[in-house]
């Protein structure tokens, strides 16, 4: 693909960065999507054999389809920042440098995985993660899945078991009954919400629950489970944990943006603390596609100086916003977590490293240099947020390359700092 200008730069394909240049391309100036997965969508939003398209997907794929000043690059990553408006990626065919004059970022979210006894088994996986494989195409028919964790993603991620011919035998919610149902009482005030989790009501589903371990010998064979008082043994052959989502920020780190609460600090534009750097979506803080599709039209908008069209946007966003913090509110983690995991309890998978390692270090760059702690292939995404709820460490600064890379990408990298 080589090197590439533009004039407005948007990194995520996911909702917000498909709103975002859907937005954008009003304006006609020349824009660039970067995405690392194969198909635009994110997470959310994931194509694929086992997966099927909400309209609103096909429709901001089809909006932007065939428009000559859109250019959407999927399966890239960014490596670096090399220029103060510049910034590195590869792809399987190559690596360049983009010069941009306006950049977006829709970098989403990524599951919180907490350690416990049993997490690393074969068949244990994140909830999101346990979607995605069955949206890739991923057999799940006649399977016993068990689901864990907090969040209304556990009831999509059941809907998506059984659609695909399992079994839920056990649908585990941390968060109280009294939580629960107050936050399903105000839905009233979100119609779309109400009946999407009235089509995704789940007779398994049961609150004040959550996993102790997962046993088995070559694999996930059962799960421990405390509900209530009571602890239960469920058997399975898959098991599915998520605690719900962090956000991705580590590039705008890297940038210097101002970060509030782990989530990029945007104001009612939707810009950063950085010039001519916006943000929308998850990465901002985590409140789902239709607050991620908002925002991102606000940055789109915005940053091509339409701010008529934004402003329209943002009665739309404050009742997206209220969702989100209802959610937030509902599902609070119960520090009952934190002690899941015991000092023999791998932390590190990638380095097998075990969190009684790390009783005696104070921060992460202490604890990498002694015990290896976050320097295998996910570069500290699982084991660093997790060992930050559990210990209250500080955000580790981002060191680039950002993620595993080739040689002669490095090279360039190299090249860009002599040239400075």
């Amino acid at each position: 693909m080589g090197d590439l200008q533009c004039e407005v730069l948007i990194i995520g394909a996911g909702p917000a960065g498909l709103a975002a240049a859907r937005a954008a391309a009003e304006s006609g100036k020349g824009i660039v999507v970067l995405d690392d997965n194969p198909r635009p969508g994110g997470q959310i939003w994931r194509d694929g054999p086992g997966g099927q398209l909400p309209t609103a997907a096909n429709d901001y794929r089809q909006a932007l389809k065939g428009l000559r000043h859109v250019r959407l690059l999927n399966a890239v990553r960014v490596v670096a920042q090399t220029g103060e408006q510049q910034i590195l990626y590869e792809s399987a065919e190559g690596h360049g440098v983009i010069n941009y004059q306006q950049l977006i970022l829709c970098c989403g979210a990524r599951e919180l995985l907490l350690p416990f006894p049993g997490w690393t088994l074969p068949g244990v996986s994140g909830a999101g993660g346990l979607q995605a494989q069955i949206k890739n195409g991923l057999s799940v028919k006649g399977v016993r899945v068990a689901i864990a964790g907090s969040g209304p993603l556990l009831l999509a991620v059941a809907n998506s078991v059984l659609k695909g011919g399992g079994e839920i035998v056990l649908l585990a919610e941390q968060a109280s009954l009294p939580r629960v149902m107050a936050f399903t009482c105000k839905l009233w005030r979100w119609p779309t919400k109400l009946r999407q989790a009235v089509s995704l009501a789940n007779h398994s589903y049961r609150t004040n629950s959550q996993v102790l371990m997962a046993t088995g010998k070559d694999r996930v064979e059962s799960v421990q489970v405390l509900q209530g008082k009571q602890v239960r043994t469920v058997n399975c052959e898959r098991l599915a944990c998520g605690f719900g989502l962090v956000a991705n920020i580590e590039l705008a780190m890297l940038l210097g943006c101002r970060i509030v609460d782990e989530a990029i600090a945007v104001d009612r534009w939707q810009q950063t603390s950085v010039k001519q750097v916006f943000a929308a979506g998850e990465c901002t803080g985590v409140g789902g596609s239709e607050l991620a599709l908002v925002e991102g039209a606000i940055a789109g908008y915005t940053a091509t100086q339409n701010q008529e069209k934004a402003q329209q946007q943002m009665v739309l966003r404050a009742r997206w916003q209220s969702f989100a913090m209802a959610v937030a509110q509902a599902f609070t983690l119960s520090p009952a977590l934190k002690s899941l995991a015991g000092p023999d309890t791998l932390l590190c998978r990638c380095e097998d490293v075990k969190l009684g390692q790390l009783s005696g270090y104070g921060g992460w760059v202490d604890a990498k240099l002694g015990s290896r702690c976050g320097m295998g292939a996910c570069q500290g995404k699982i084991c660093a947020t997790a060992i930050r709820y559990l210990s209250g460490w500080p955000l580790p600064e981002p060191r680039v390359p950002l993620t595993p890379t080739r040689v002669e990408t490095l090279a360039q990298l190299n090249q860009s700092k002599v040239e400075e």
